[in-house]
């Protein structure tokens, strides 16, 4: 039997692709969601790219019948707009939730197919649900549960054979482990019941066992300090891989890591022109202008993270090579000569740029369609990292499942030029790590 699928607004301001993902299944809109869309269309990025998207396919599918009664749609379904046929439960109808519930209650009490209300916000599916048992999804489309979410390292139970043949140098392969769910450019943990232990990194079909130097090594100053920033290290280091995602709890060293790894490519080894460094402000694409000054001055007060960490790799330069320079003075320099630029997100879109490591935090802010046109920018010879904690997103149209971030390790994981770590282990002090575990 065919389904009946009620969209709530930022089902569609999330992804306007939303109206034609429920194959042969009626889609309704209730009319609430169009006064909805309408007062969001002129809001910058996403949300007001999708609002107005949704608002010309609409108009060209009234072009095509009638969308109160239902018009065809290229997959097999059809789309209609709806508005409840009277008042249901005594719901305020100026709260504009209450309306969209009404719209799929009223369906449900006159249709035999069964209805269901797809929201993204968790107090609407609530009230939905307690409402006559009303069914209620998540958009799901583009999400990816976090506990199944590709971690790029992989632990894995071997016998000391195993071990002694790593060390003495021998070749092993995944068939010798029996191991089938390693991607490119990602890491295998072996174990032994003794206590032995060997991290081995997957490239090129070929496995090899991360040494001595990779763990002692120094990149910029910064040392790795457990495992999992050490396979991080690798991953940014490695100049085939082209896209590296960091993921992790506050705390793990990402943008630390991601940050040493572009200074040390861009300023000692010039491997790349310049480091360009963006971090959506809350939610991508809205205006920084109410802030005094230029866009550098407007951006500060969400750049401060970068500048912490950049103020803690050149103190550590400083004590290292003692020159005395005002860790200030490091940092305009390289802005000065161009290796460093700091700009929004949105100033990115139409760019192309080469030879440039280009770092995005806070990624887990992006939606998957601004995640596509960040990577998209990049030209010939441009290194993209994009770090991020799914578990904390400010945007209000996303969650832990269906941000940007998550959506690209797991579309992109099997890529030979991608690499990919989630970081779990907290390193910048204790007291932040008891407080990330205990709170």
């Amino acid at each position: 039997m065919s389904k009946i699928y009620v969209l709530d607004t930022n089902v569609l301001v999330h992804s306007s692709d939303s109206l034609f993902s429920f194959e042969e299944n009626e889609v309704v809109i209730p009319f609430i969601v169009l006064e909805e869309l309408d007062s969001l269309k002129k809001e910058k990025g996403e949300v007001g790219f999708n609002a107005r998207e949704v608002g010309r396919v609409l108009d060209d599918l009234r072009e095509k019948g009638d969308l109160s009664s239902g018009v065809e749609l290229e997959n097999g379904g059809s789309l209609r707009v709806a508005d409840p046929i009277k008042k249901i439960y005594d719901l305020d109808d100026a709260i504009k939730d209450n309306r969209i519930i009404a719209t799929a209650l009223s369906l449900n009490e006159e249709r035999d197919e069964q209805v269901i209300l797809v929201s993204q916000d968790r107090f609407v599916r609530i009230k939905a649900d307690v409402l006559d048992g009303l069914k209620v999804e998540n958009y799901k489309s583009d999400s990816v549960p976090l506990d199944t979410l590709y971690t790029g390292l992989i632990t894995k139970q071997v016998s000391s054979e195993i071990i002694d043949k790593i060390y003495n140098n021998n070749d092993v392969s995944l068939d010798d482990l029996d191991v089938d769910n390693l991607e490119s450019n990602g890491f295998l943990n072996l174990n032994t019941s003794t206590s032995q232990s060997s991290v081995l990194y997957f490239k090129n079909d070929k496995l090899t066992s991360l040494n001595q130097n990779d763990y002692r090594k120094s990149v910029y100053y910064i040392k790795a300090r457990n495992r999992e920033q050490t396979c991080a290290f690798k991953l940014l280091m490695d100049r085939d891989v082209e896209l590296v995602t960091l993921v992790g709890k506050a705390g793990t060293g990402k943008t630390l890591l991601a940050l040493a790894s572009a200074l040390q490519q861009v300023i000692e080894e010039q491997h790349y022109q310049k480091i360009i460094v963006a971090r959506p402000p809350l939610s991508v694409g809205e205006e920084i202008g109410f802030l005094p000054g230029n866009e550098r001055e407007k951006l500060d007060p969400w750049m401060q993270p970068i500048w912490d960490n950049l103020e803690l790799i050149f103190r550590k330069k400083v004590q290292k090579d003692k020159s005395g320079d005002l860790v200030s003075g490091k940092v305009a320099q390289l802005e000065k000569d161009d290796k460093l630029e700091v700009g929004s997100l949105s100033h990115i879109r139409g760019r192309s740029i080469p030879d440039q490591f280009i770092i995005i935090d806070e990624a887990q802010n992006l939606t998957p369609h601004e995640v596509k046109t960040v990577v998209t920018r990049a030209g010939e010879g441009t290194k993209i990292v994009l770090t991020g904690d799914p578990y904390q997103i400010d945007h209000p149209y996303l969650d832990s499942q269906s941000n940007g971030l998550t959506h690209l390790v797991e579309k992109m994981k099997k890529r030979p030029i991608v690499g990919h770590i989630t970081l779990t282990k907290g390193e910048r002090s204790r007291l932040a790590e008891a407080a990330t575990q205990d709170l």
